[in-house]
């Protein structure tokens, strides 16, 4: 008798390697979930496991809490799945593979990128992996999927979405890589600075304080950070002492004054405030580029007969975070350094408390640094 499958039900030589390394049960984590409308609440769950050739497992060992996962807890991305764990600012050590992934190994300390993109499809190839057209593609981990405020994470796509960090690199220089870092990095390069310029950043939230170290970077002529909140400018003033300051009643006459043209030659919204974007393009000088970071509740006005021979051009969209690797060589060579950010430090098991603290913007909290260990 012939025991053999039929050809059609028979598994290919992966998926019989992914069946072995599942098969003992899953253990129980904790896990921070989205549970509806304003409620988020940490939860048992099984640790997750290998479900396609290019998955990773990550043990969390620290994550953080973002401004977008209070965007998901206000209802705010309608794409957040209810019941799915929330976090996609991390870092931590590989605990297992799928067979294609070649890029990381087990025990290789490493970032996770905020996106999950392919590296093969049209947009990838052109370096817009924020619009990767693989379904795994875009803001996964922590809306669609589940995410990294917990004590394990499942990478898909691990060959693009993790990197490994440089062994003199700790946990806390390298947790905003992914995330923040890339977006402040993607925007200071799309916005083609040049050391002649003026430019305006809008917001020292943690985005914006991210985004002042990649302009400085490529060390303009002068930057002008607008800001409400008087402890957020003295901690500019304090750790960046050339940067201009402002705040928005007097943006306008303050960049008007301290810029060769009329206004700033770049500006980069990072606020997503009430007024911000109206200030970005009223700020700017003819011919400027406005470049908009920002991830706002509602949608913006673009008055364009107000704005008639302005000739600006606008760049927006969500962070092509593909830079990654020249981000941790920078950070090792010491160009950068996002440690001073980490105001708060956290333990899972208090992420309720961590998350009252950042959302309320108390004690002079920037980010926070959240310990996933037990």
């Amino acid at each position: 008798m012939n025991h053999s499958l039929p050809l059609i039900d028979r598994p290919d030589e992966v998926t019989l390697r992914i069946r072995l390394m599942n098969q003992v049960p899953p253990h129980p984590m904790l896990a921070y979930t989205y549970i509806e409308k304003g409620k988020f609440a940490l939860k048992e769950k099984p640790k997750p496991v290998i479900l396609e050739a290019q998955d990773a497992i990550v043990r969390v060992t620290l994550g953080s809490i973002c401004a977008s996962d209070l965007h998901i807890k206000h209802g705010s991305v309608p794409r957040a799945v209810r019941g799915v764990t929330v976090g996609h600012e991390m870092v931590g050590v590989v605990e297992a593979v799928g067979p294609a992934v070649t890029a990381v190994r087990p025990g290789d300390r490493v970032t996770v990128n905020v996106e999950t993109f392919c590296g093969e499809c049209f947009f990838c190839r052109h370096g817009y992996v924020n619009n990767c057209t693989s379904p795994h593609g875009g803001w996964a981990l922590g809306c669609r999927i589940d995410g990294g405020q917990a004590e394990y994470v499942r990478v898909p796509l691990a060959n693009q979405g993790l990197n490994r960090i440089p062994d003199t690199v700790s946990d806390e220089q390298a947790l905003f890589v992914g995330d923040i870092l890339a977006t402040g990095y993607w925007a200071a390069r799309i916005s083609d600075i040049t050391p002649d310029d003026t430019v305006l950043i809008l917001g020292a939230g943690p985005t914006g304080l991210c985004t002042l170290l990649c302009v400085r970077l490529r060390a303009p002529k002068r930057i002008i950070v607008c800001e409400r909140d008087e402890a957020r400018r003295a901690f500019v003033s304090a750790h960046y002492p050339e940067v201009l300051l402002t705040t928005p009643e007097d943006c306008r006459a303050f960049v008007a004054q301290h810029s060769d043209h009329g206004g700033a030659d770049v500006v980069l919204e990072v606020a997503g405030g009430e007024d911000t974007f109206t200030l970005a393009w009223q700020c700017a000088r003819p011919n400027a580029i406005v470049t908009v970071v920002a991830l706002y509740d509602r949608p913006q006005l673009l008055p364009l007969p107000d704005m008639y021979g302005k000739n600006l051009t606008f760049k927006t969209g969500g962070v092509d975070g593909c830079d990654c690797a020249e981000i941790l060589r920078l950070i090792e060579a010491g160009h950068l350094d996002t440690t001073p950010l980490i105001t708060h430090r956290f333990p899972l098991s208090r992420i309720d408390e961590a998350y009252r603290l950042f959302e309320e913007k108390r004690d002079g909290v920037i980010k926070v640094a959240v310990e996933m260990g037990r």
